[in-house]
């Protein structure tokens, strides 16, 4: 539950520091004082949006804090372990920092956060339940994730949507192979007959430089043999061949190197100069005698390498690229045939349904179940909110189609008046009925809420009288099993808390600010008595608030 709660330069609040306690809290004041603003600085630490004009005018930033316990939560604190956000056993700490500059910066536990990790730990602390729930009651949508959430169903229901997502792709997939495999008859049928005809010549990944080597080396054998037999004539065979002479002059040195012994090195050098060169008149002669001229194989290489540049211009590449271009039809036709594999994709298609169907029939049996007991619940509280003979029942009704949201529509019928008709609650409650059938709901479902904190915000809007009391009665209650805090401008609610914050707001240096002040005995009396009768309170506006207060002790 929450502890403690930090706010500064928030709003119209220069510094608020704020200790919980558990039970029934009642925070009340005049219009516009800002008690909603407590209830923004905890949704701003539990990952709501956060805005630039939420900055108190005058000041930087804004910072909040919050802290809280988190003992009876091991589901919390085990996804704060995973996520490496854990703090102290059994306490949380959450902070939050929005500047001028439009940055929001989020700490659990003085680790950094997303907004989107606040809004996963705000799903495990706090219900907030807003004033205008009501008018949001009548849409269908809203009521069927009322009644998925007291089924305990609401991630089932994510399941469902997700199935259903996962069926539709399947579907989608089958009926695009079906068209496209119409429409790629000819495009398989051509790359066909194209691939069989590059797969004739037997390509191969480095054959055209390679071919053009052998070409040039077959056109030329006669120049090439004669060339190096006439490099050997001239380093061994003519007369001055190199050899020859290179040997005339190691013999002159060689006589030479007595008298002066630093010829030697030059001696040195002209001997393997000298095998080296025999070395090249070996290779050349080897070279020269394997020349062979064969007009037959020459004539098979022009007859390849007119093939391939044939095919190349065809097929508008050039020749090296071939292998590659036919590597790529390849692909594309697999990929055509894998596209348009239709069996494989129904059997897809069928068992994404199977899935889907599975998953929507048992959220069907957890929302039958709901409905049945959610509709007595609530109709249990309509009476005991002056709507004596009043019924409610949520109508399942089989949808014409599978759709995301299940196999069935969800309607809420009400008969207000004893005796009448169920019909849609849209078309029947009335303003102030609707109220108080939205609050009846929202104190059934945080009946069986998980979460230990419940928060309402002036659901009591459009009440009054004996209802107003049952209301508070009803909230006090919802207190012995929760922390529960309340905006309420109602002294019959106010009268029913275990606990009363007063807030106000005054000018300070020229500038708005909100204060909250917890009220002792005497205070709680006199907040009554202004709830009452106003500003100017009476001995008898005293005297009834000191009684609906003793009457709520």
């Amino acid at each position: 539950m929450l502890l403690s709660l930090n706010v500064k330069d928030f709003v119209i609040v220069d510094q608020l520091q704020l200790e919980f306690a558990a039970g029934f809290t009642v925070l009340t004041g005049e219009t516009g004082a800002g008690k909603s603003i407590i209830l923004d600085a905890l949704g701003l630490l539990l990952g709501d949006r956060a805005e630039v004009s939420q900055i108190r005018e005058g000041a930087e930033r804004a910072e909040l804090s919050a802290h809280l316990d988190i003992a009876r939560l091991p589901d919390l604190q085990a996804w704060l372990a995973t996520n490496e956000l854990a703090g102290d056993d059994g306490e949380l700490l959450i902070r939050r920092i929005v500047d001028r500059g439009g940055r929001s910066r989020s700490f659990v536990n003085g680790q950094p956060a997303t907004q989107g990790q606040l809004k996963t730990m705000g799903d495990y602390l706090v219900d907030i339940h807003g004033q205008h729930a009501h008018q949001s009651l009548v849409r269908p949508d809203a009521q069927r994730e009322l009644l998925d959430a007291y089924a305990g169903a609401t991630q089932l229901a994510r399941d469902v949507r997700s199935g259903w997502q996962d069926w539709q792709h399947a579907r989608k997939a089958r009926e695009d192979s079906d068209r496209r495999q119409r429409e790629s008859e000819v495009e398989r049928e051509r790359l066909t007959w194209q691939i069989g005809e590059l797969s004739e010549l037997g390509l191969a990944a480095d054959e055209w430089p390679q071919l053009n080597q052998l070409h040039s080396r077959l056109a030329n054998a006669a120049e090439l043999a004669q060339s190096a037999q006439a490099a050997v004539d001239v380093l061994s065979e003519m007369d001055g061949s190199c050899l020859t002479l290179l040997s005339q002059v190691q013999s002159r040195l060689g006589k030479l190197s007595g008298y002066d012994t630093r010829l030697a090195e030059s001696l040195a050098l002209l001997d393997s100069v000298d095998a080296e060169l025999r070395e090249v008149v070996y290779s050349l002669r080897d070279y020269a005698g394997g020349f062979e001229e064969d007009p037959g194989q020459l004539a098979d290489v022009e007859a390849r390498i007119h093939a391939l540049m044939s095919a190349a211009r065809k097929y508008r590449c050039q020749p090296e690229d071939l292998p590659k271009k036919l590597a790529d039809w390849q692909q594309q036709l697999a990929e055509l045939e894998a596209a348009t594999d239709i069996e494989a994709l129904s059997v897809a298609e069928s068992a994404a349904l199977a899935r889907y169907r599975a998953q929507a029939e048992a959220l069907s049996a957890k929302r039958r179940q709901a409905a049945a007991e959610l509709s007595t619940r609530i109709g249990n509280e309509m009476q005991r909110l002056a709507m004596e003979g009043a019924r409610f029942a949520i109508e399942l009704s089989a949808a014409s189609e599978p759709t995301a949201h299940g196999l069935e529509t969800i309607e809420y019928l009400v008969a207000a008046n004893q005796g009448g008709t169920l019909r849609p609650l849209a078309k029947v409650a009335s303003g102030g009925e609707l109220s108080r059938i939205s609050l009846a709901m929202q104190v059934v479902i945080s009946q069986v809420a998980s979460v230990p904190t419940l928060i309402f915000d002036e659901v009591d809007v459009g009440i009054g009288g004996r209802v107003a009391e049952v209301v508070g009665k009803l909230l006090r209650q919802l207190g012995e099993r929760y922390q529960v805090l309340c905006v309420t401008h109602l002294p019959q609610v106010a009268s029913c808390g275990n606990q009363h914050w007063r807030v106000s707001k005054a000018a300070e240096a020229g500038r708005t600010v909100s204060r909250i002040s917890p009220l002792d005995a005497e205070g709680r009396i006199l907040e009554v008595a202004r709830m009452l009768g106003g500003e100017d309170i009476t001995a008898t506006t005293r005297q009834h608030a000191s009684e609906m207060l003793a009457s709520n002790a």
